[in-house]
């Protein structure tokens, strides 16, 4: 082996305890180092280190299988500390906040990926609007997510008059990234990656930290080999080269060129994993989909919002919307699921640093988001359900920039049956776990700075659709075939305003 190759467990190796390691990857297998994961949970498991690591992390990555990703960090002294945006990718860590095992905390995606941006460029912080009002902010829970958690990390401050958070920075003594080539040197590719991440950020703040950067790659190539044009990492950051011959683009596939750009299909659709069914799920898709506006900039969020773009495709609308996702890519056809994140034929792939910067600076027209539960104030929490940790992903970022937010979510759970009928909506069996509620567990978006900020915000649920006005939560519409009384009100845990509802169209109830 020549330059700046080494094996991965030599590279595992280089890890020491206590180390704080940030990890670039998301879900799905979005640039997951997996590989090199592995090895790092092998050699803790034989010889019980490294320990005691701090964990980074934007977007969350592994699956909930607990076979991959960040899984292979869920053991007791392996690591003391997390710091991540999405925590359901493994079960078991999530177990591990809640037994009080480890340190944990939960800030927005967005904000983790822009701070090591920050931290690399050796500035004191990130210093942004992005988590006011909501559980990073320091008067709520400051990111903290269990008892054992004390360290504050985040500082509310006033600058030209203005509230902002100040994400504080730390040393990062390892950055564990991941391409499709690397030559000697270690300049790195992602030529046949489907999305960029924070790749350079979590290199530059390992390097600028003085720390160690470990790139893994599908493929060595020769020097000069890579278009300078391809280069995401140059090798001035690269300390050790790792080569994994059986790296898969995703979780999905070893390969699909339509998600890099380098080939296009005629039917994205069959790449897409259509998960919007006939049913609720469908019905509330479908009435979301009524708050587009022609020619508008448009971000979509997992779960029943991630169907949309399909349904579009179908209606031949895709083309009339300019749609983003956090990971990075422009148009092209969102892929829904456990892949969420990759496009298919896309337009443009970002950096998501890139993608957080367009979104904080107000780039968003209009986003749907999964809506976990809701109050009589408005607010919305999607971070902590059931008492299970689950954090945010970029949502904090999106929602709280975007101009217009259109939250999606079933009336309650566990248990709902329902049937389409005649064009309205049969409750067949309520469901026992209620999701309007007197004030939500988690404040993951804040009605009340969205007020002050003049945001739109509109909550769609498969019998009734909710508006937030000045004066309050206001019930706009109802399912046809549903009693607003008994299927409403009375399964509600606070009084909505009102008026004069209108009837849900029955186009969305078709079958």
């Amino acid at each position: 082996m020549t330059g700046k190759t080494i094996s991965i467990e030599d590279a595992a190796a280089l890890i020491c305890d206590g180390d704080t390691v940030a990890i670039c990857a998301a879900g799905g297998g979005l640039l997951e180092p997996e590989a090199l994961c592995a090895a790092i949970e092998a050699r803790f498991l034989e010889t019980g280190h490294p320990r005691d690591l701090t964990l980074v992390n934007g977007l969350g990555f592994g699956n909930a299988a607990h076979t991959k990703g960040i899984n292979h960090f869920a053991h007791k002294g392996l690591v003391k500390r997390v710091i991540v945006g999405l925590w359901s990718w493994s079960p078991r860590m999530q177990e591990m906040v809640e037994a009080g095992e480890i340190e944990a905390y939960c800030l927005p995606g967005g904000v983790i990926s822009l701070l090591l941006r920050e931290i690399g460029a050796g500035r004191p912080g990130l210093f942004t609007h992005v988590g006011l009002g909501t559980f990073a902010d320091p008067r709520q829970s400051g990111g903290r997510c269990n008892a054992r958690t004390t360290d504050e990390i985040v500082e509310l401050m006033t600058i030209d008059g203005r509230d902002v958070l100040r994400y504080k920075p730390f040393k990062v003594d390892v950055g564990i990234v991941r391409g499709t080539f690397g030559d000697p040197k270690g300049n790195i590719s992602m030529a046949h990656e489907a999305a960029d991440l924070d790749a350079h950020a979590v290199a530059l703040a390992a390097h600028n930290c003085g720390g160690t950067v470990i790139a893994q790659v599908g493929k060595r190539v020769d020097q000069n080999a890579l278009p300078p044009r391809d280069i995401r990492i140059p090798g001035v950051l690269v300390d050790a080269l790792v080569i994994d011959p059986d790296q898969r683009q995703t979780h999905r596939a070893v390969y699909e060129p339509e998600l890099s750009g380098q080939a296009r299909t005629e039917n994205p659709k069959s790449m897409t994993n259509a998960a919007v069914r006939p049913g609720i799920r469908q019905v509330i898709a479908r009435r979301a989909a009524e708050e587009l506006v022609s020619g508008a900039v448009v971000n979509f969020g997992f779960g029943i919002p991630g169907g949309i773009p399909n349904m579009l495709m179908d209606t031949g609308e895709l083309d009339d919307y300019w749609l983003t996702i956090e990971q990075g890519s422009h148009n092209g056809a969102i892929i829904d699921g456990e892949l969420f994140g990759a496009a298919v034929n896309p337009e443009a792939i970002l950096s998501s640093i890139k993608q957080f910067d367009f979104y904080s600076g107000g780039g968003i027209d209009i986003t749907f988001l999964g809506m976990g539960e809701m109050d009589r104030r408005g607010n919305v929490n999607v971070s902590r359900l059931n008492d299970r940790l689950v954090g945010t992903g970029g949502f904090i970022d999106i929602s709280q920039n975007a101009g217009k937010i259109v939250f999606c979510g079933t009336f309650e759970t566990k248990g709902l049956r329902t049937r389409l009928a005649d064009g309205g909506l049969e409750i067949v069996e309520g469901g026992s776990v209620r999701k309007l509620v007197h004030q939500v567990g988690h404040l993951t978006f804040s009605a009340e700075r969205a007020r002050s900020c003049g945001q739109e915000v509109v909550y769609v649920t498969e019998r009734a659709v909710f508006r937030m006005t000045p004066e309050g939560v206001e019930l706009t519409e109802v399912a046809p075939g549903v009693d607003l009384k008994s299927d409403i009100l009375e399964r509600m845990d606070f009084a909505p305003i009102v008026n004069a509802p209108k009837t849900m169209s029955a186009k969305h109830f078709r079958k």
